[in-house]
């Protein structure tokens, strides 16, 4: 036989061993890069998953911040006259050791202490409607949260640790303490 004329079937089989041979090379590859695949599918899920935690973690603290912020500007309402409250109260202390020393029959004293008693009314009034209210605990149990002791005084008339006399009305402002009331307090 001649190299030219070649049986159709050996033609056929040559090209069948390297197409199969490319065949295994070719599922080889494709299971090469299958694995690829799954690795970088692998990797991008786990960066989802990171992405996601980082995300709710972001949203927890912008939450947070928030929530601190509307704490923070409420305190900042709340509170805001604190000082200014503070350096009212003597004015108001005075104003009442004026009241109580304005004795007398006199009508120029009456008068005064008309006018002092309806200007007392007003700045109280002031002082509420801003959130100060007055501590004046006579007859009381001593609170040390909002009393200060200034001395104890043997009293049959009230049990112990019962405030007897106040010597300065104390002060909230809001719930919080601006001043302690002054207070005499009762011994057994």
């Amino acid at each position: 036989m001649n190299e030219e004329t070649k049986s159709p079937d050996n033609e056929s089989e040559e090209p069948q061993a390297p197409e199969s041979a490319e065949a295994t090379g070719t599922e080889a590859g494709q299971e090469a890069g299958h694995e690829d695949l799954q690795l970088q599918l692998e990797d991008a899920r786990n960066k989802a998953d990171e992405h996601w935690s980082q995300c709710l973690r972001l949203q927890a603290e912008l939450e947070n911040t928030r929530r601190r912020a509307e704490r923070d500007v409420e305190g900042a309402h709340k509170f805001a006259l604190e000082k200014f409250a503070a350096e009212l109260l003597p004015v108001k202390d005075s104003l009442e050791m004026g009241l109580s020393a304005a004795t007398g029959d006199d009508e120029t004293v009456a008068r005064l202490r008309e006018g002092t008693e309806l200007t007392l009314k007003m700045f109280s009034d002031a002082l509420q409607k801003f959130g100060i209210r007055e501590i004046n605990p006579v007859g009381e149990p001593f609170n040390p949260e909002y009393h200060q002791a200034m001395t104890m005084q043997e009293s049959a008339e009230h049990p112990e640790n019962t405030v007897v006399a106040v010597m300065q009305k104390g002060y909230t402002l809001n719930e919080r303490l601006l001043r302690p009331a002054m207070v005499i307090v009762s011994k057994g």
